[in-house]
């Protein structure tokens, strides 16, 4: 039997119920960090300019923070772009990137325009999160180091699965849409630091979506063999030689992967791949009262793959310097925090930080530093203007995997944090309270209904939500 139609027997089998307590748990995390994510960054220009680029249509799907109404597929576009804009979305360590951005923008839309219980909702997402991440096992980290965006190539699968447990597809269906989708993924790394890494989401959203509702139409695809033909999705994206399609199958829901690893909630609005080294430059300037004018110099060294994207000495733009170590850290010492109004406008040119850049320097870690299968660890070393030197290790961020996981309260903390950006006071209170008995809820437009606004220029809820 072949990938997809193993894949669409535990897709299409799989029920609310059989879901552990933690699935359900972390499924509620992940849906909350997403819909905060979301609404912090809808009014980004990344987000902003891909919904005036569709055009005027209408449709019955919400666009996060505003009151208008567009096409599902539309709605999967701007909102999956609002998710990623200020890369502030969670991550996972199996699919090396963004596991919920790209299945929650495709069911948010999907469940606004045909309605579903909350059960449902949270039964697809973490369908959706597993299938994206097996399929991940397959093809990492040789597809990351390849320069495949794993966000949104292993994405379009997530929600293509999500969107067909929605739509209730059968065997022959679900397995059509993944086919689909291995015709639609796409994202290259060598457009991270612009506006197309965040839309990579939307575009997988949309696509995952599409996928699933032309497999309900009957479409064809090639169900047979569309991983494994000699040009099929892992020959192409991988090269031969460069997977283990053998992966996938054993590994299902065994355990699932929003549980274990589970996803990695960020602490700060960057690339991941700074989060260990900001984690340890943090920790410096607060142990040993580290000063701005006392340092004379800042050394650190991440792992190479992520390195890669990461050392950004002169960054161009807010954008760009998301994705910098050397500016992330210049602000982690100068700051002793790293937030949002960092990288808006053009805070990237601030004089103290600009000042700071020339003195950090980045390289790649040894083995002799870390263990070579730890991608996530980050060391940093702080040479004082008086001779001095500090040093500070970890071995993966604070809150990277559900072993370590950021606590509750900062949790709630980043969601109101993140939410108030978009809506007022008691709509946050509504959407969090609401999330928290999601699997209680009759309908997801619901909880949809309190991430709309008047308008754009308003901060107040929508006066009348869908029936």
């Amino acid at each position: 039997m072949t990938i997809t139609l193993e894949l669409a027997q535990r897709i299409v089998a799989q029920r609310f119920e059989d879901l552990p307590p933690q699935a359900v748990h972390w499924a509620k995390s992940g849906i909350l960090d997403t819909v905060g994510a979301t609404l912090a960054g809808c009014h980004e220009d990344t987000a902003r300019l891909a919904e005036r680029a569709l055009g005027s249509g209408s449709g019955p799907s919400l666009v996060f923070g505003s009151n208008r109404r567009i096409s599902a597929l539309d709605a999967a576009v701007v909102n999956g772009a609002a998710s990623h804009a200020l890369d502030f979305d969670d991550c996972n360590n199996t699919i090396g990137g963004h596991p919920s951005a790209p299945v929650l923008s495709a069911i948010f839309a999907l469940a606004d325009d045909i309605g579903t219980s909350g059960k449902d909702f949270i039964n697809a997402y973490v369908t959706g999160f597993e299938a994206e991440c097996k399929i991940a096992l397959a093809v990492n980290f040789h597809h990351y180091t390849k320069g495949w965006h794993p966000t949104a190539t292993m994405g379009v699968f997530g929600a293509a699965t999500a969107c067909a447990c929605l739509l209730g597809l059968n065997e022959h269906q679900t397995s059509t849409a993944l086919a689909i989708a291995a015709s639609f993924a796409s994202g290259i790394k060598a457009n991270f630091g612009t506006m197309m890494k965040p839309f990579h989401v939307g575009h997988a959203a949309r696509n995952g979506l599409y996928a699933a509702l032309l497999a309900r139409e009957n479409y064809t695809a090639n169900t047979a063999n569309a991983f494994e033909h000699k040009q099929g999705f892992f020959n192409v994206f991988n090269g031969e030689g460069n997977y283990d399609a053998s992966k996938i199958i054993p590994a299902w829901a065994s355990p699932w992967d929003i549980v274990d690893p589970g996803i990695a909630v960020k602490q700060y609005p960057c690339c991941g791949s700074t989060h260990p080294a900001i984690d340890a430059m943090l920790m410096l300037a607060r142990d040993h009262d580290i000063k701005p004018d006392q340092v004379a110099r800042i050394d650190s060294w991440t792992h190479s793959r992520r390195l890669e994207h990461t050392n950004r000495p002169d960054p161009k733009g807010a954008l760009d310097a998301k994705f910098s170590v050397q500016y992330c850290l210049a602000r982690a010492v100068i700051e002793r925090k790293v937030v949002i109004e960092h990288f808006e406008g053009d805070t990237y040119k601030d004089p103290k930080v600009r000042a700071m850049l020339p003195r950090v320097h980045a390289a790649a870690y040894t083995t002799a530093q870390f263990p070579a299968d730890n991608h996530f660890g980050a060391e940093i070393k702080v040479t004082m203007v008086d001779g001095k030197v500090h040093t500070q290790k970890v071995d993966q961020p604070f809150g990277r995997t559900s072993r370590n996981p950021l606590p509750p309260e900062l949790l709630k903390e980043k969601f109101i944090n993140c939410s108030l950006r978009a809506l007022p006071q008691a709509n946050v209170d509504g959407i969090y309270e609401t999330i928290q008995r999601l699997d209680q809820v009759a309908s997801m437009r619901e909880l949809i209904a309190l991430t709309a606004v008047e308008d754009k220029g308003s901060r107040r809820p929508a006066v009348v939500a869908r029936a």
